[in-house]
């Protein structure tokens, strides 16, 4: 039996966010962040796990994406993962020893508690967000993806709320954004059962936005995300908080919210470009991002 002492010194070799020893890899290996004409491309860099995340993969992460949201040069948020796979959620291996060391809740408390902030700073990201799924995203992992705005899956790719497999209840929004976006009984289905869907399924249904062959995937990213970057940003900002108080308001409410969003909008130098560029029959050059 694990004693006191030994348990304790089980979770100071992880520290925290789940970490087992120094030799874990570093944030900059397991997290590659780089901007690249005006978008960021967050990469979980550990393909030999199916980017499971590990050590101070969650930490790191949530610097990076509340850096991105705050940079000036940064006009959409791409989020990917190394080799072919998205994100295979919380690394089993670290919730194993866990469990063997007797642990209680406080331990992975801690670990839901900074992916509720990851989730909730991609909610609040001040612009567009792209999920590119090279393969299957799993658990928090699938949640990660369901947080963004967007999704573009390879065909290869799948998605799945699959904590019912381990006896674990869904976690980092995935009970917020899942019901939005596949409606209630097809996320009680995917909860309930911990099935993964096929790239196939998740476009039918609602839930990711494109599926392209697997090839393709790292240019039709790219092309997706240089075309959120040239939003307009108040517009874009406007309808997606006007689309999420939709579900839970009255329609009265929502024209309210409709003319303030329409006057913002329009006192903004975007709309005068807009309308100009329409007339003029070209592409238009949207300066407020």
């Amino acid at each position: 039996m694990k004693t006191k002492a030994g348990r304790g010194a089980g979770r100071r070799a992880r520290g925290q966010g789940g970490r087992r020893s120094a030799s874990a890899a570093r944030p900059s290996e397991t997290v590659v962040y780089r901007v690249e004409e005006g978008v960021a491309w967050l990469t979980l860099n550990r393909p030999e796990r199916s980017n499971a995340l590990s050590g101070r993969m969650r930490e790191d992460l949530l610097e990076k994406i509340l850096e991105a949201g705050g940079a000036a040069d940064v006009r959409c948020l791409v989020l990917t993962g190394a080799g072919d796979s998205f994100c295979a959620g919380g690394d089993l291996s670290v919730m194993a020893a866990m469990k063997e060391e007797g642990e209680g809740f406080e331990g992975l408390g801690r670990l839901m508690e900074i992916g509720g902030r990851i989730a909730a700073a991609l909610a609040a990201l001040p612009k567009p967000s792209l999920a590119s799924l090279p393969g299957a995203a799993a658990g928090a992992g699938c949640n990660l993806a369901l947080a963004c705005d967007f999704r573009l899956a390879a065909a290869s790719a799948s998605l799945g709320e699959t904590f019912a497999r381990i006896g674990l209840h869904p976690d980092w929004g995935g009970t917020y954004f899942l019901p939005r976006l596949v409606g209630a009984g097809r996320a009680l289905d995917l909860c309930a059962t911990g099935r993964m869907v096929a790239a196939a399924e998740a476009l039918a249904i609602g839930l990711v936005t494109r599926v392209v062959p697997r090839e393709e995937l790292a240019a039709e990213t790219r092309a997706f995300a240089r075309q959120l970057a040239t939003l307009p940003r108040r517009s874009f900002l406007a309808a997606r908080e006007a689309l999420r108080r939709s579900l839970t308001s009255s329609l009265p409410a929502m024209l309210l919210f409709e003319r303030q969003a329409q006057e913002l909008c329009w006192g903004s130098p975007d709309s005068a470009e807009g309308i100009r560029a329409f007339q003029e029959k070209r592409p238009p050059r949207f300066s407020d991002r």
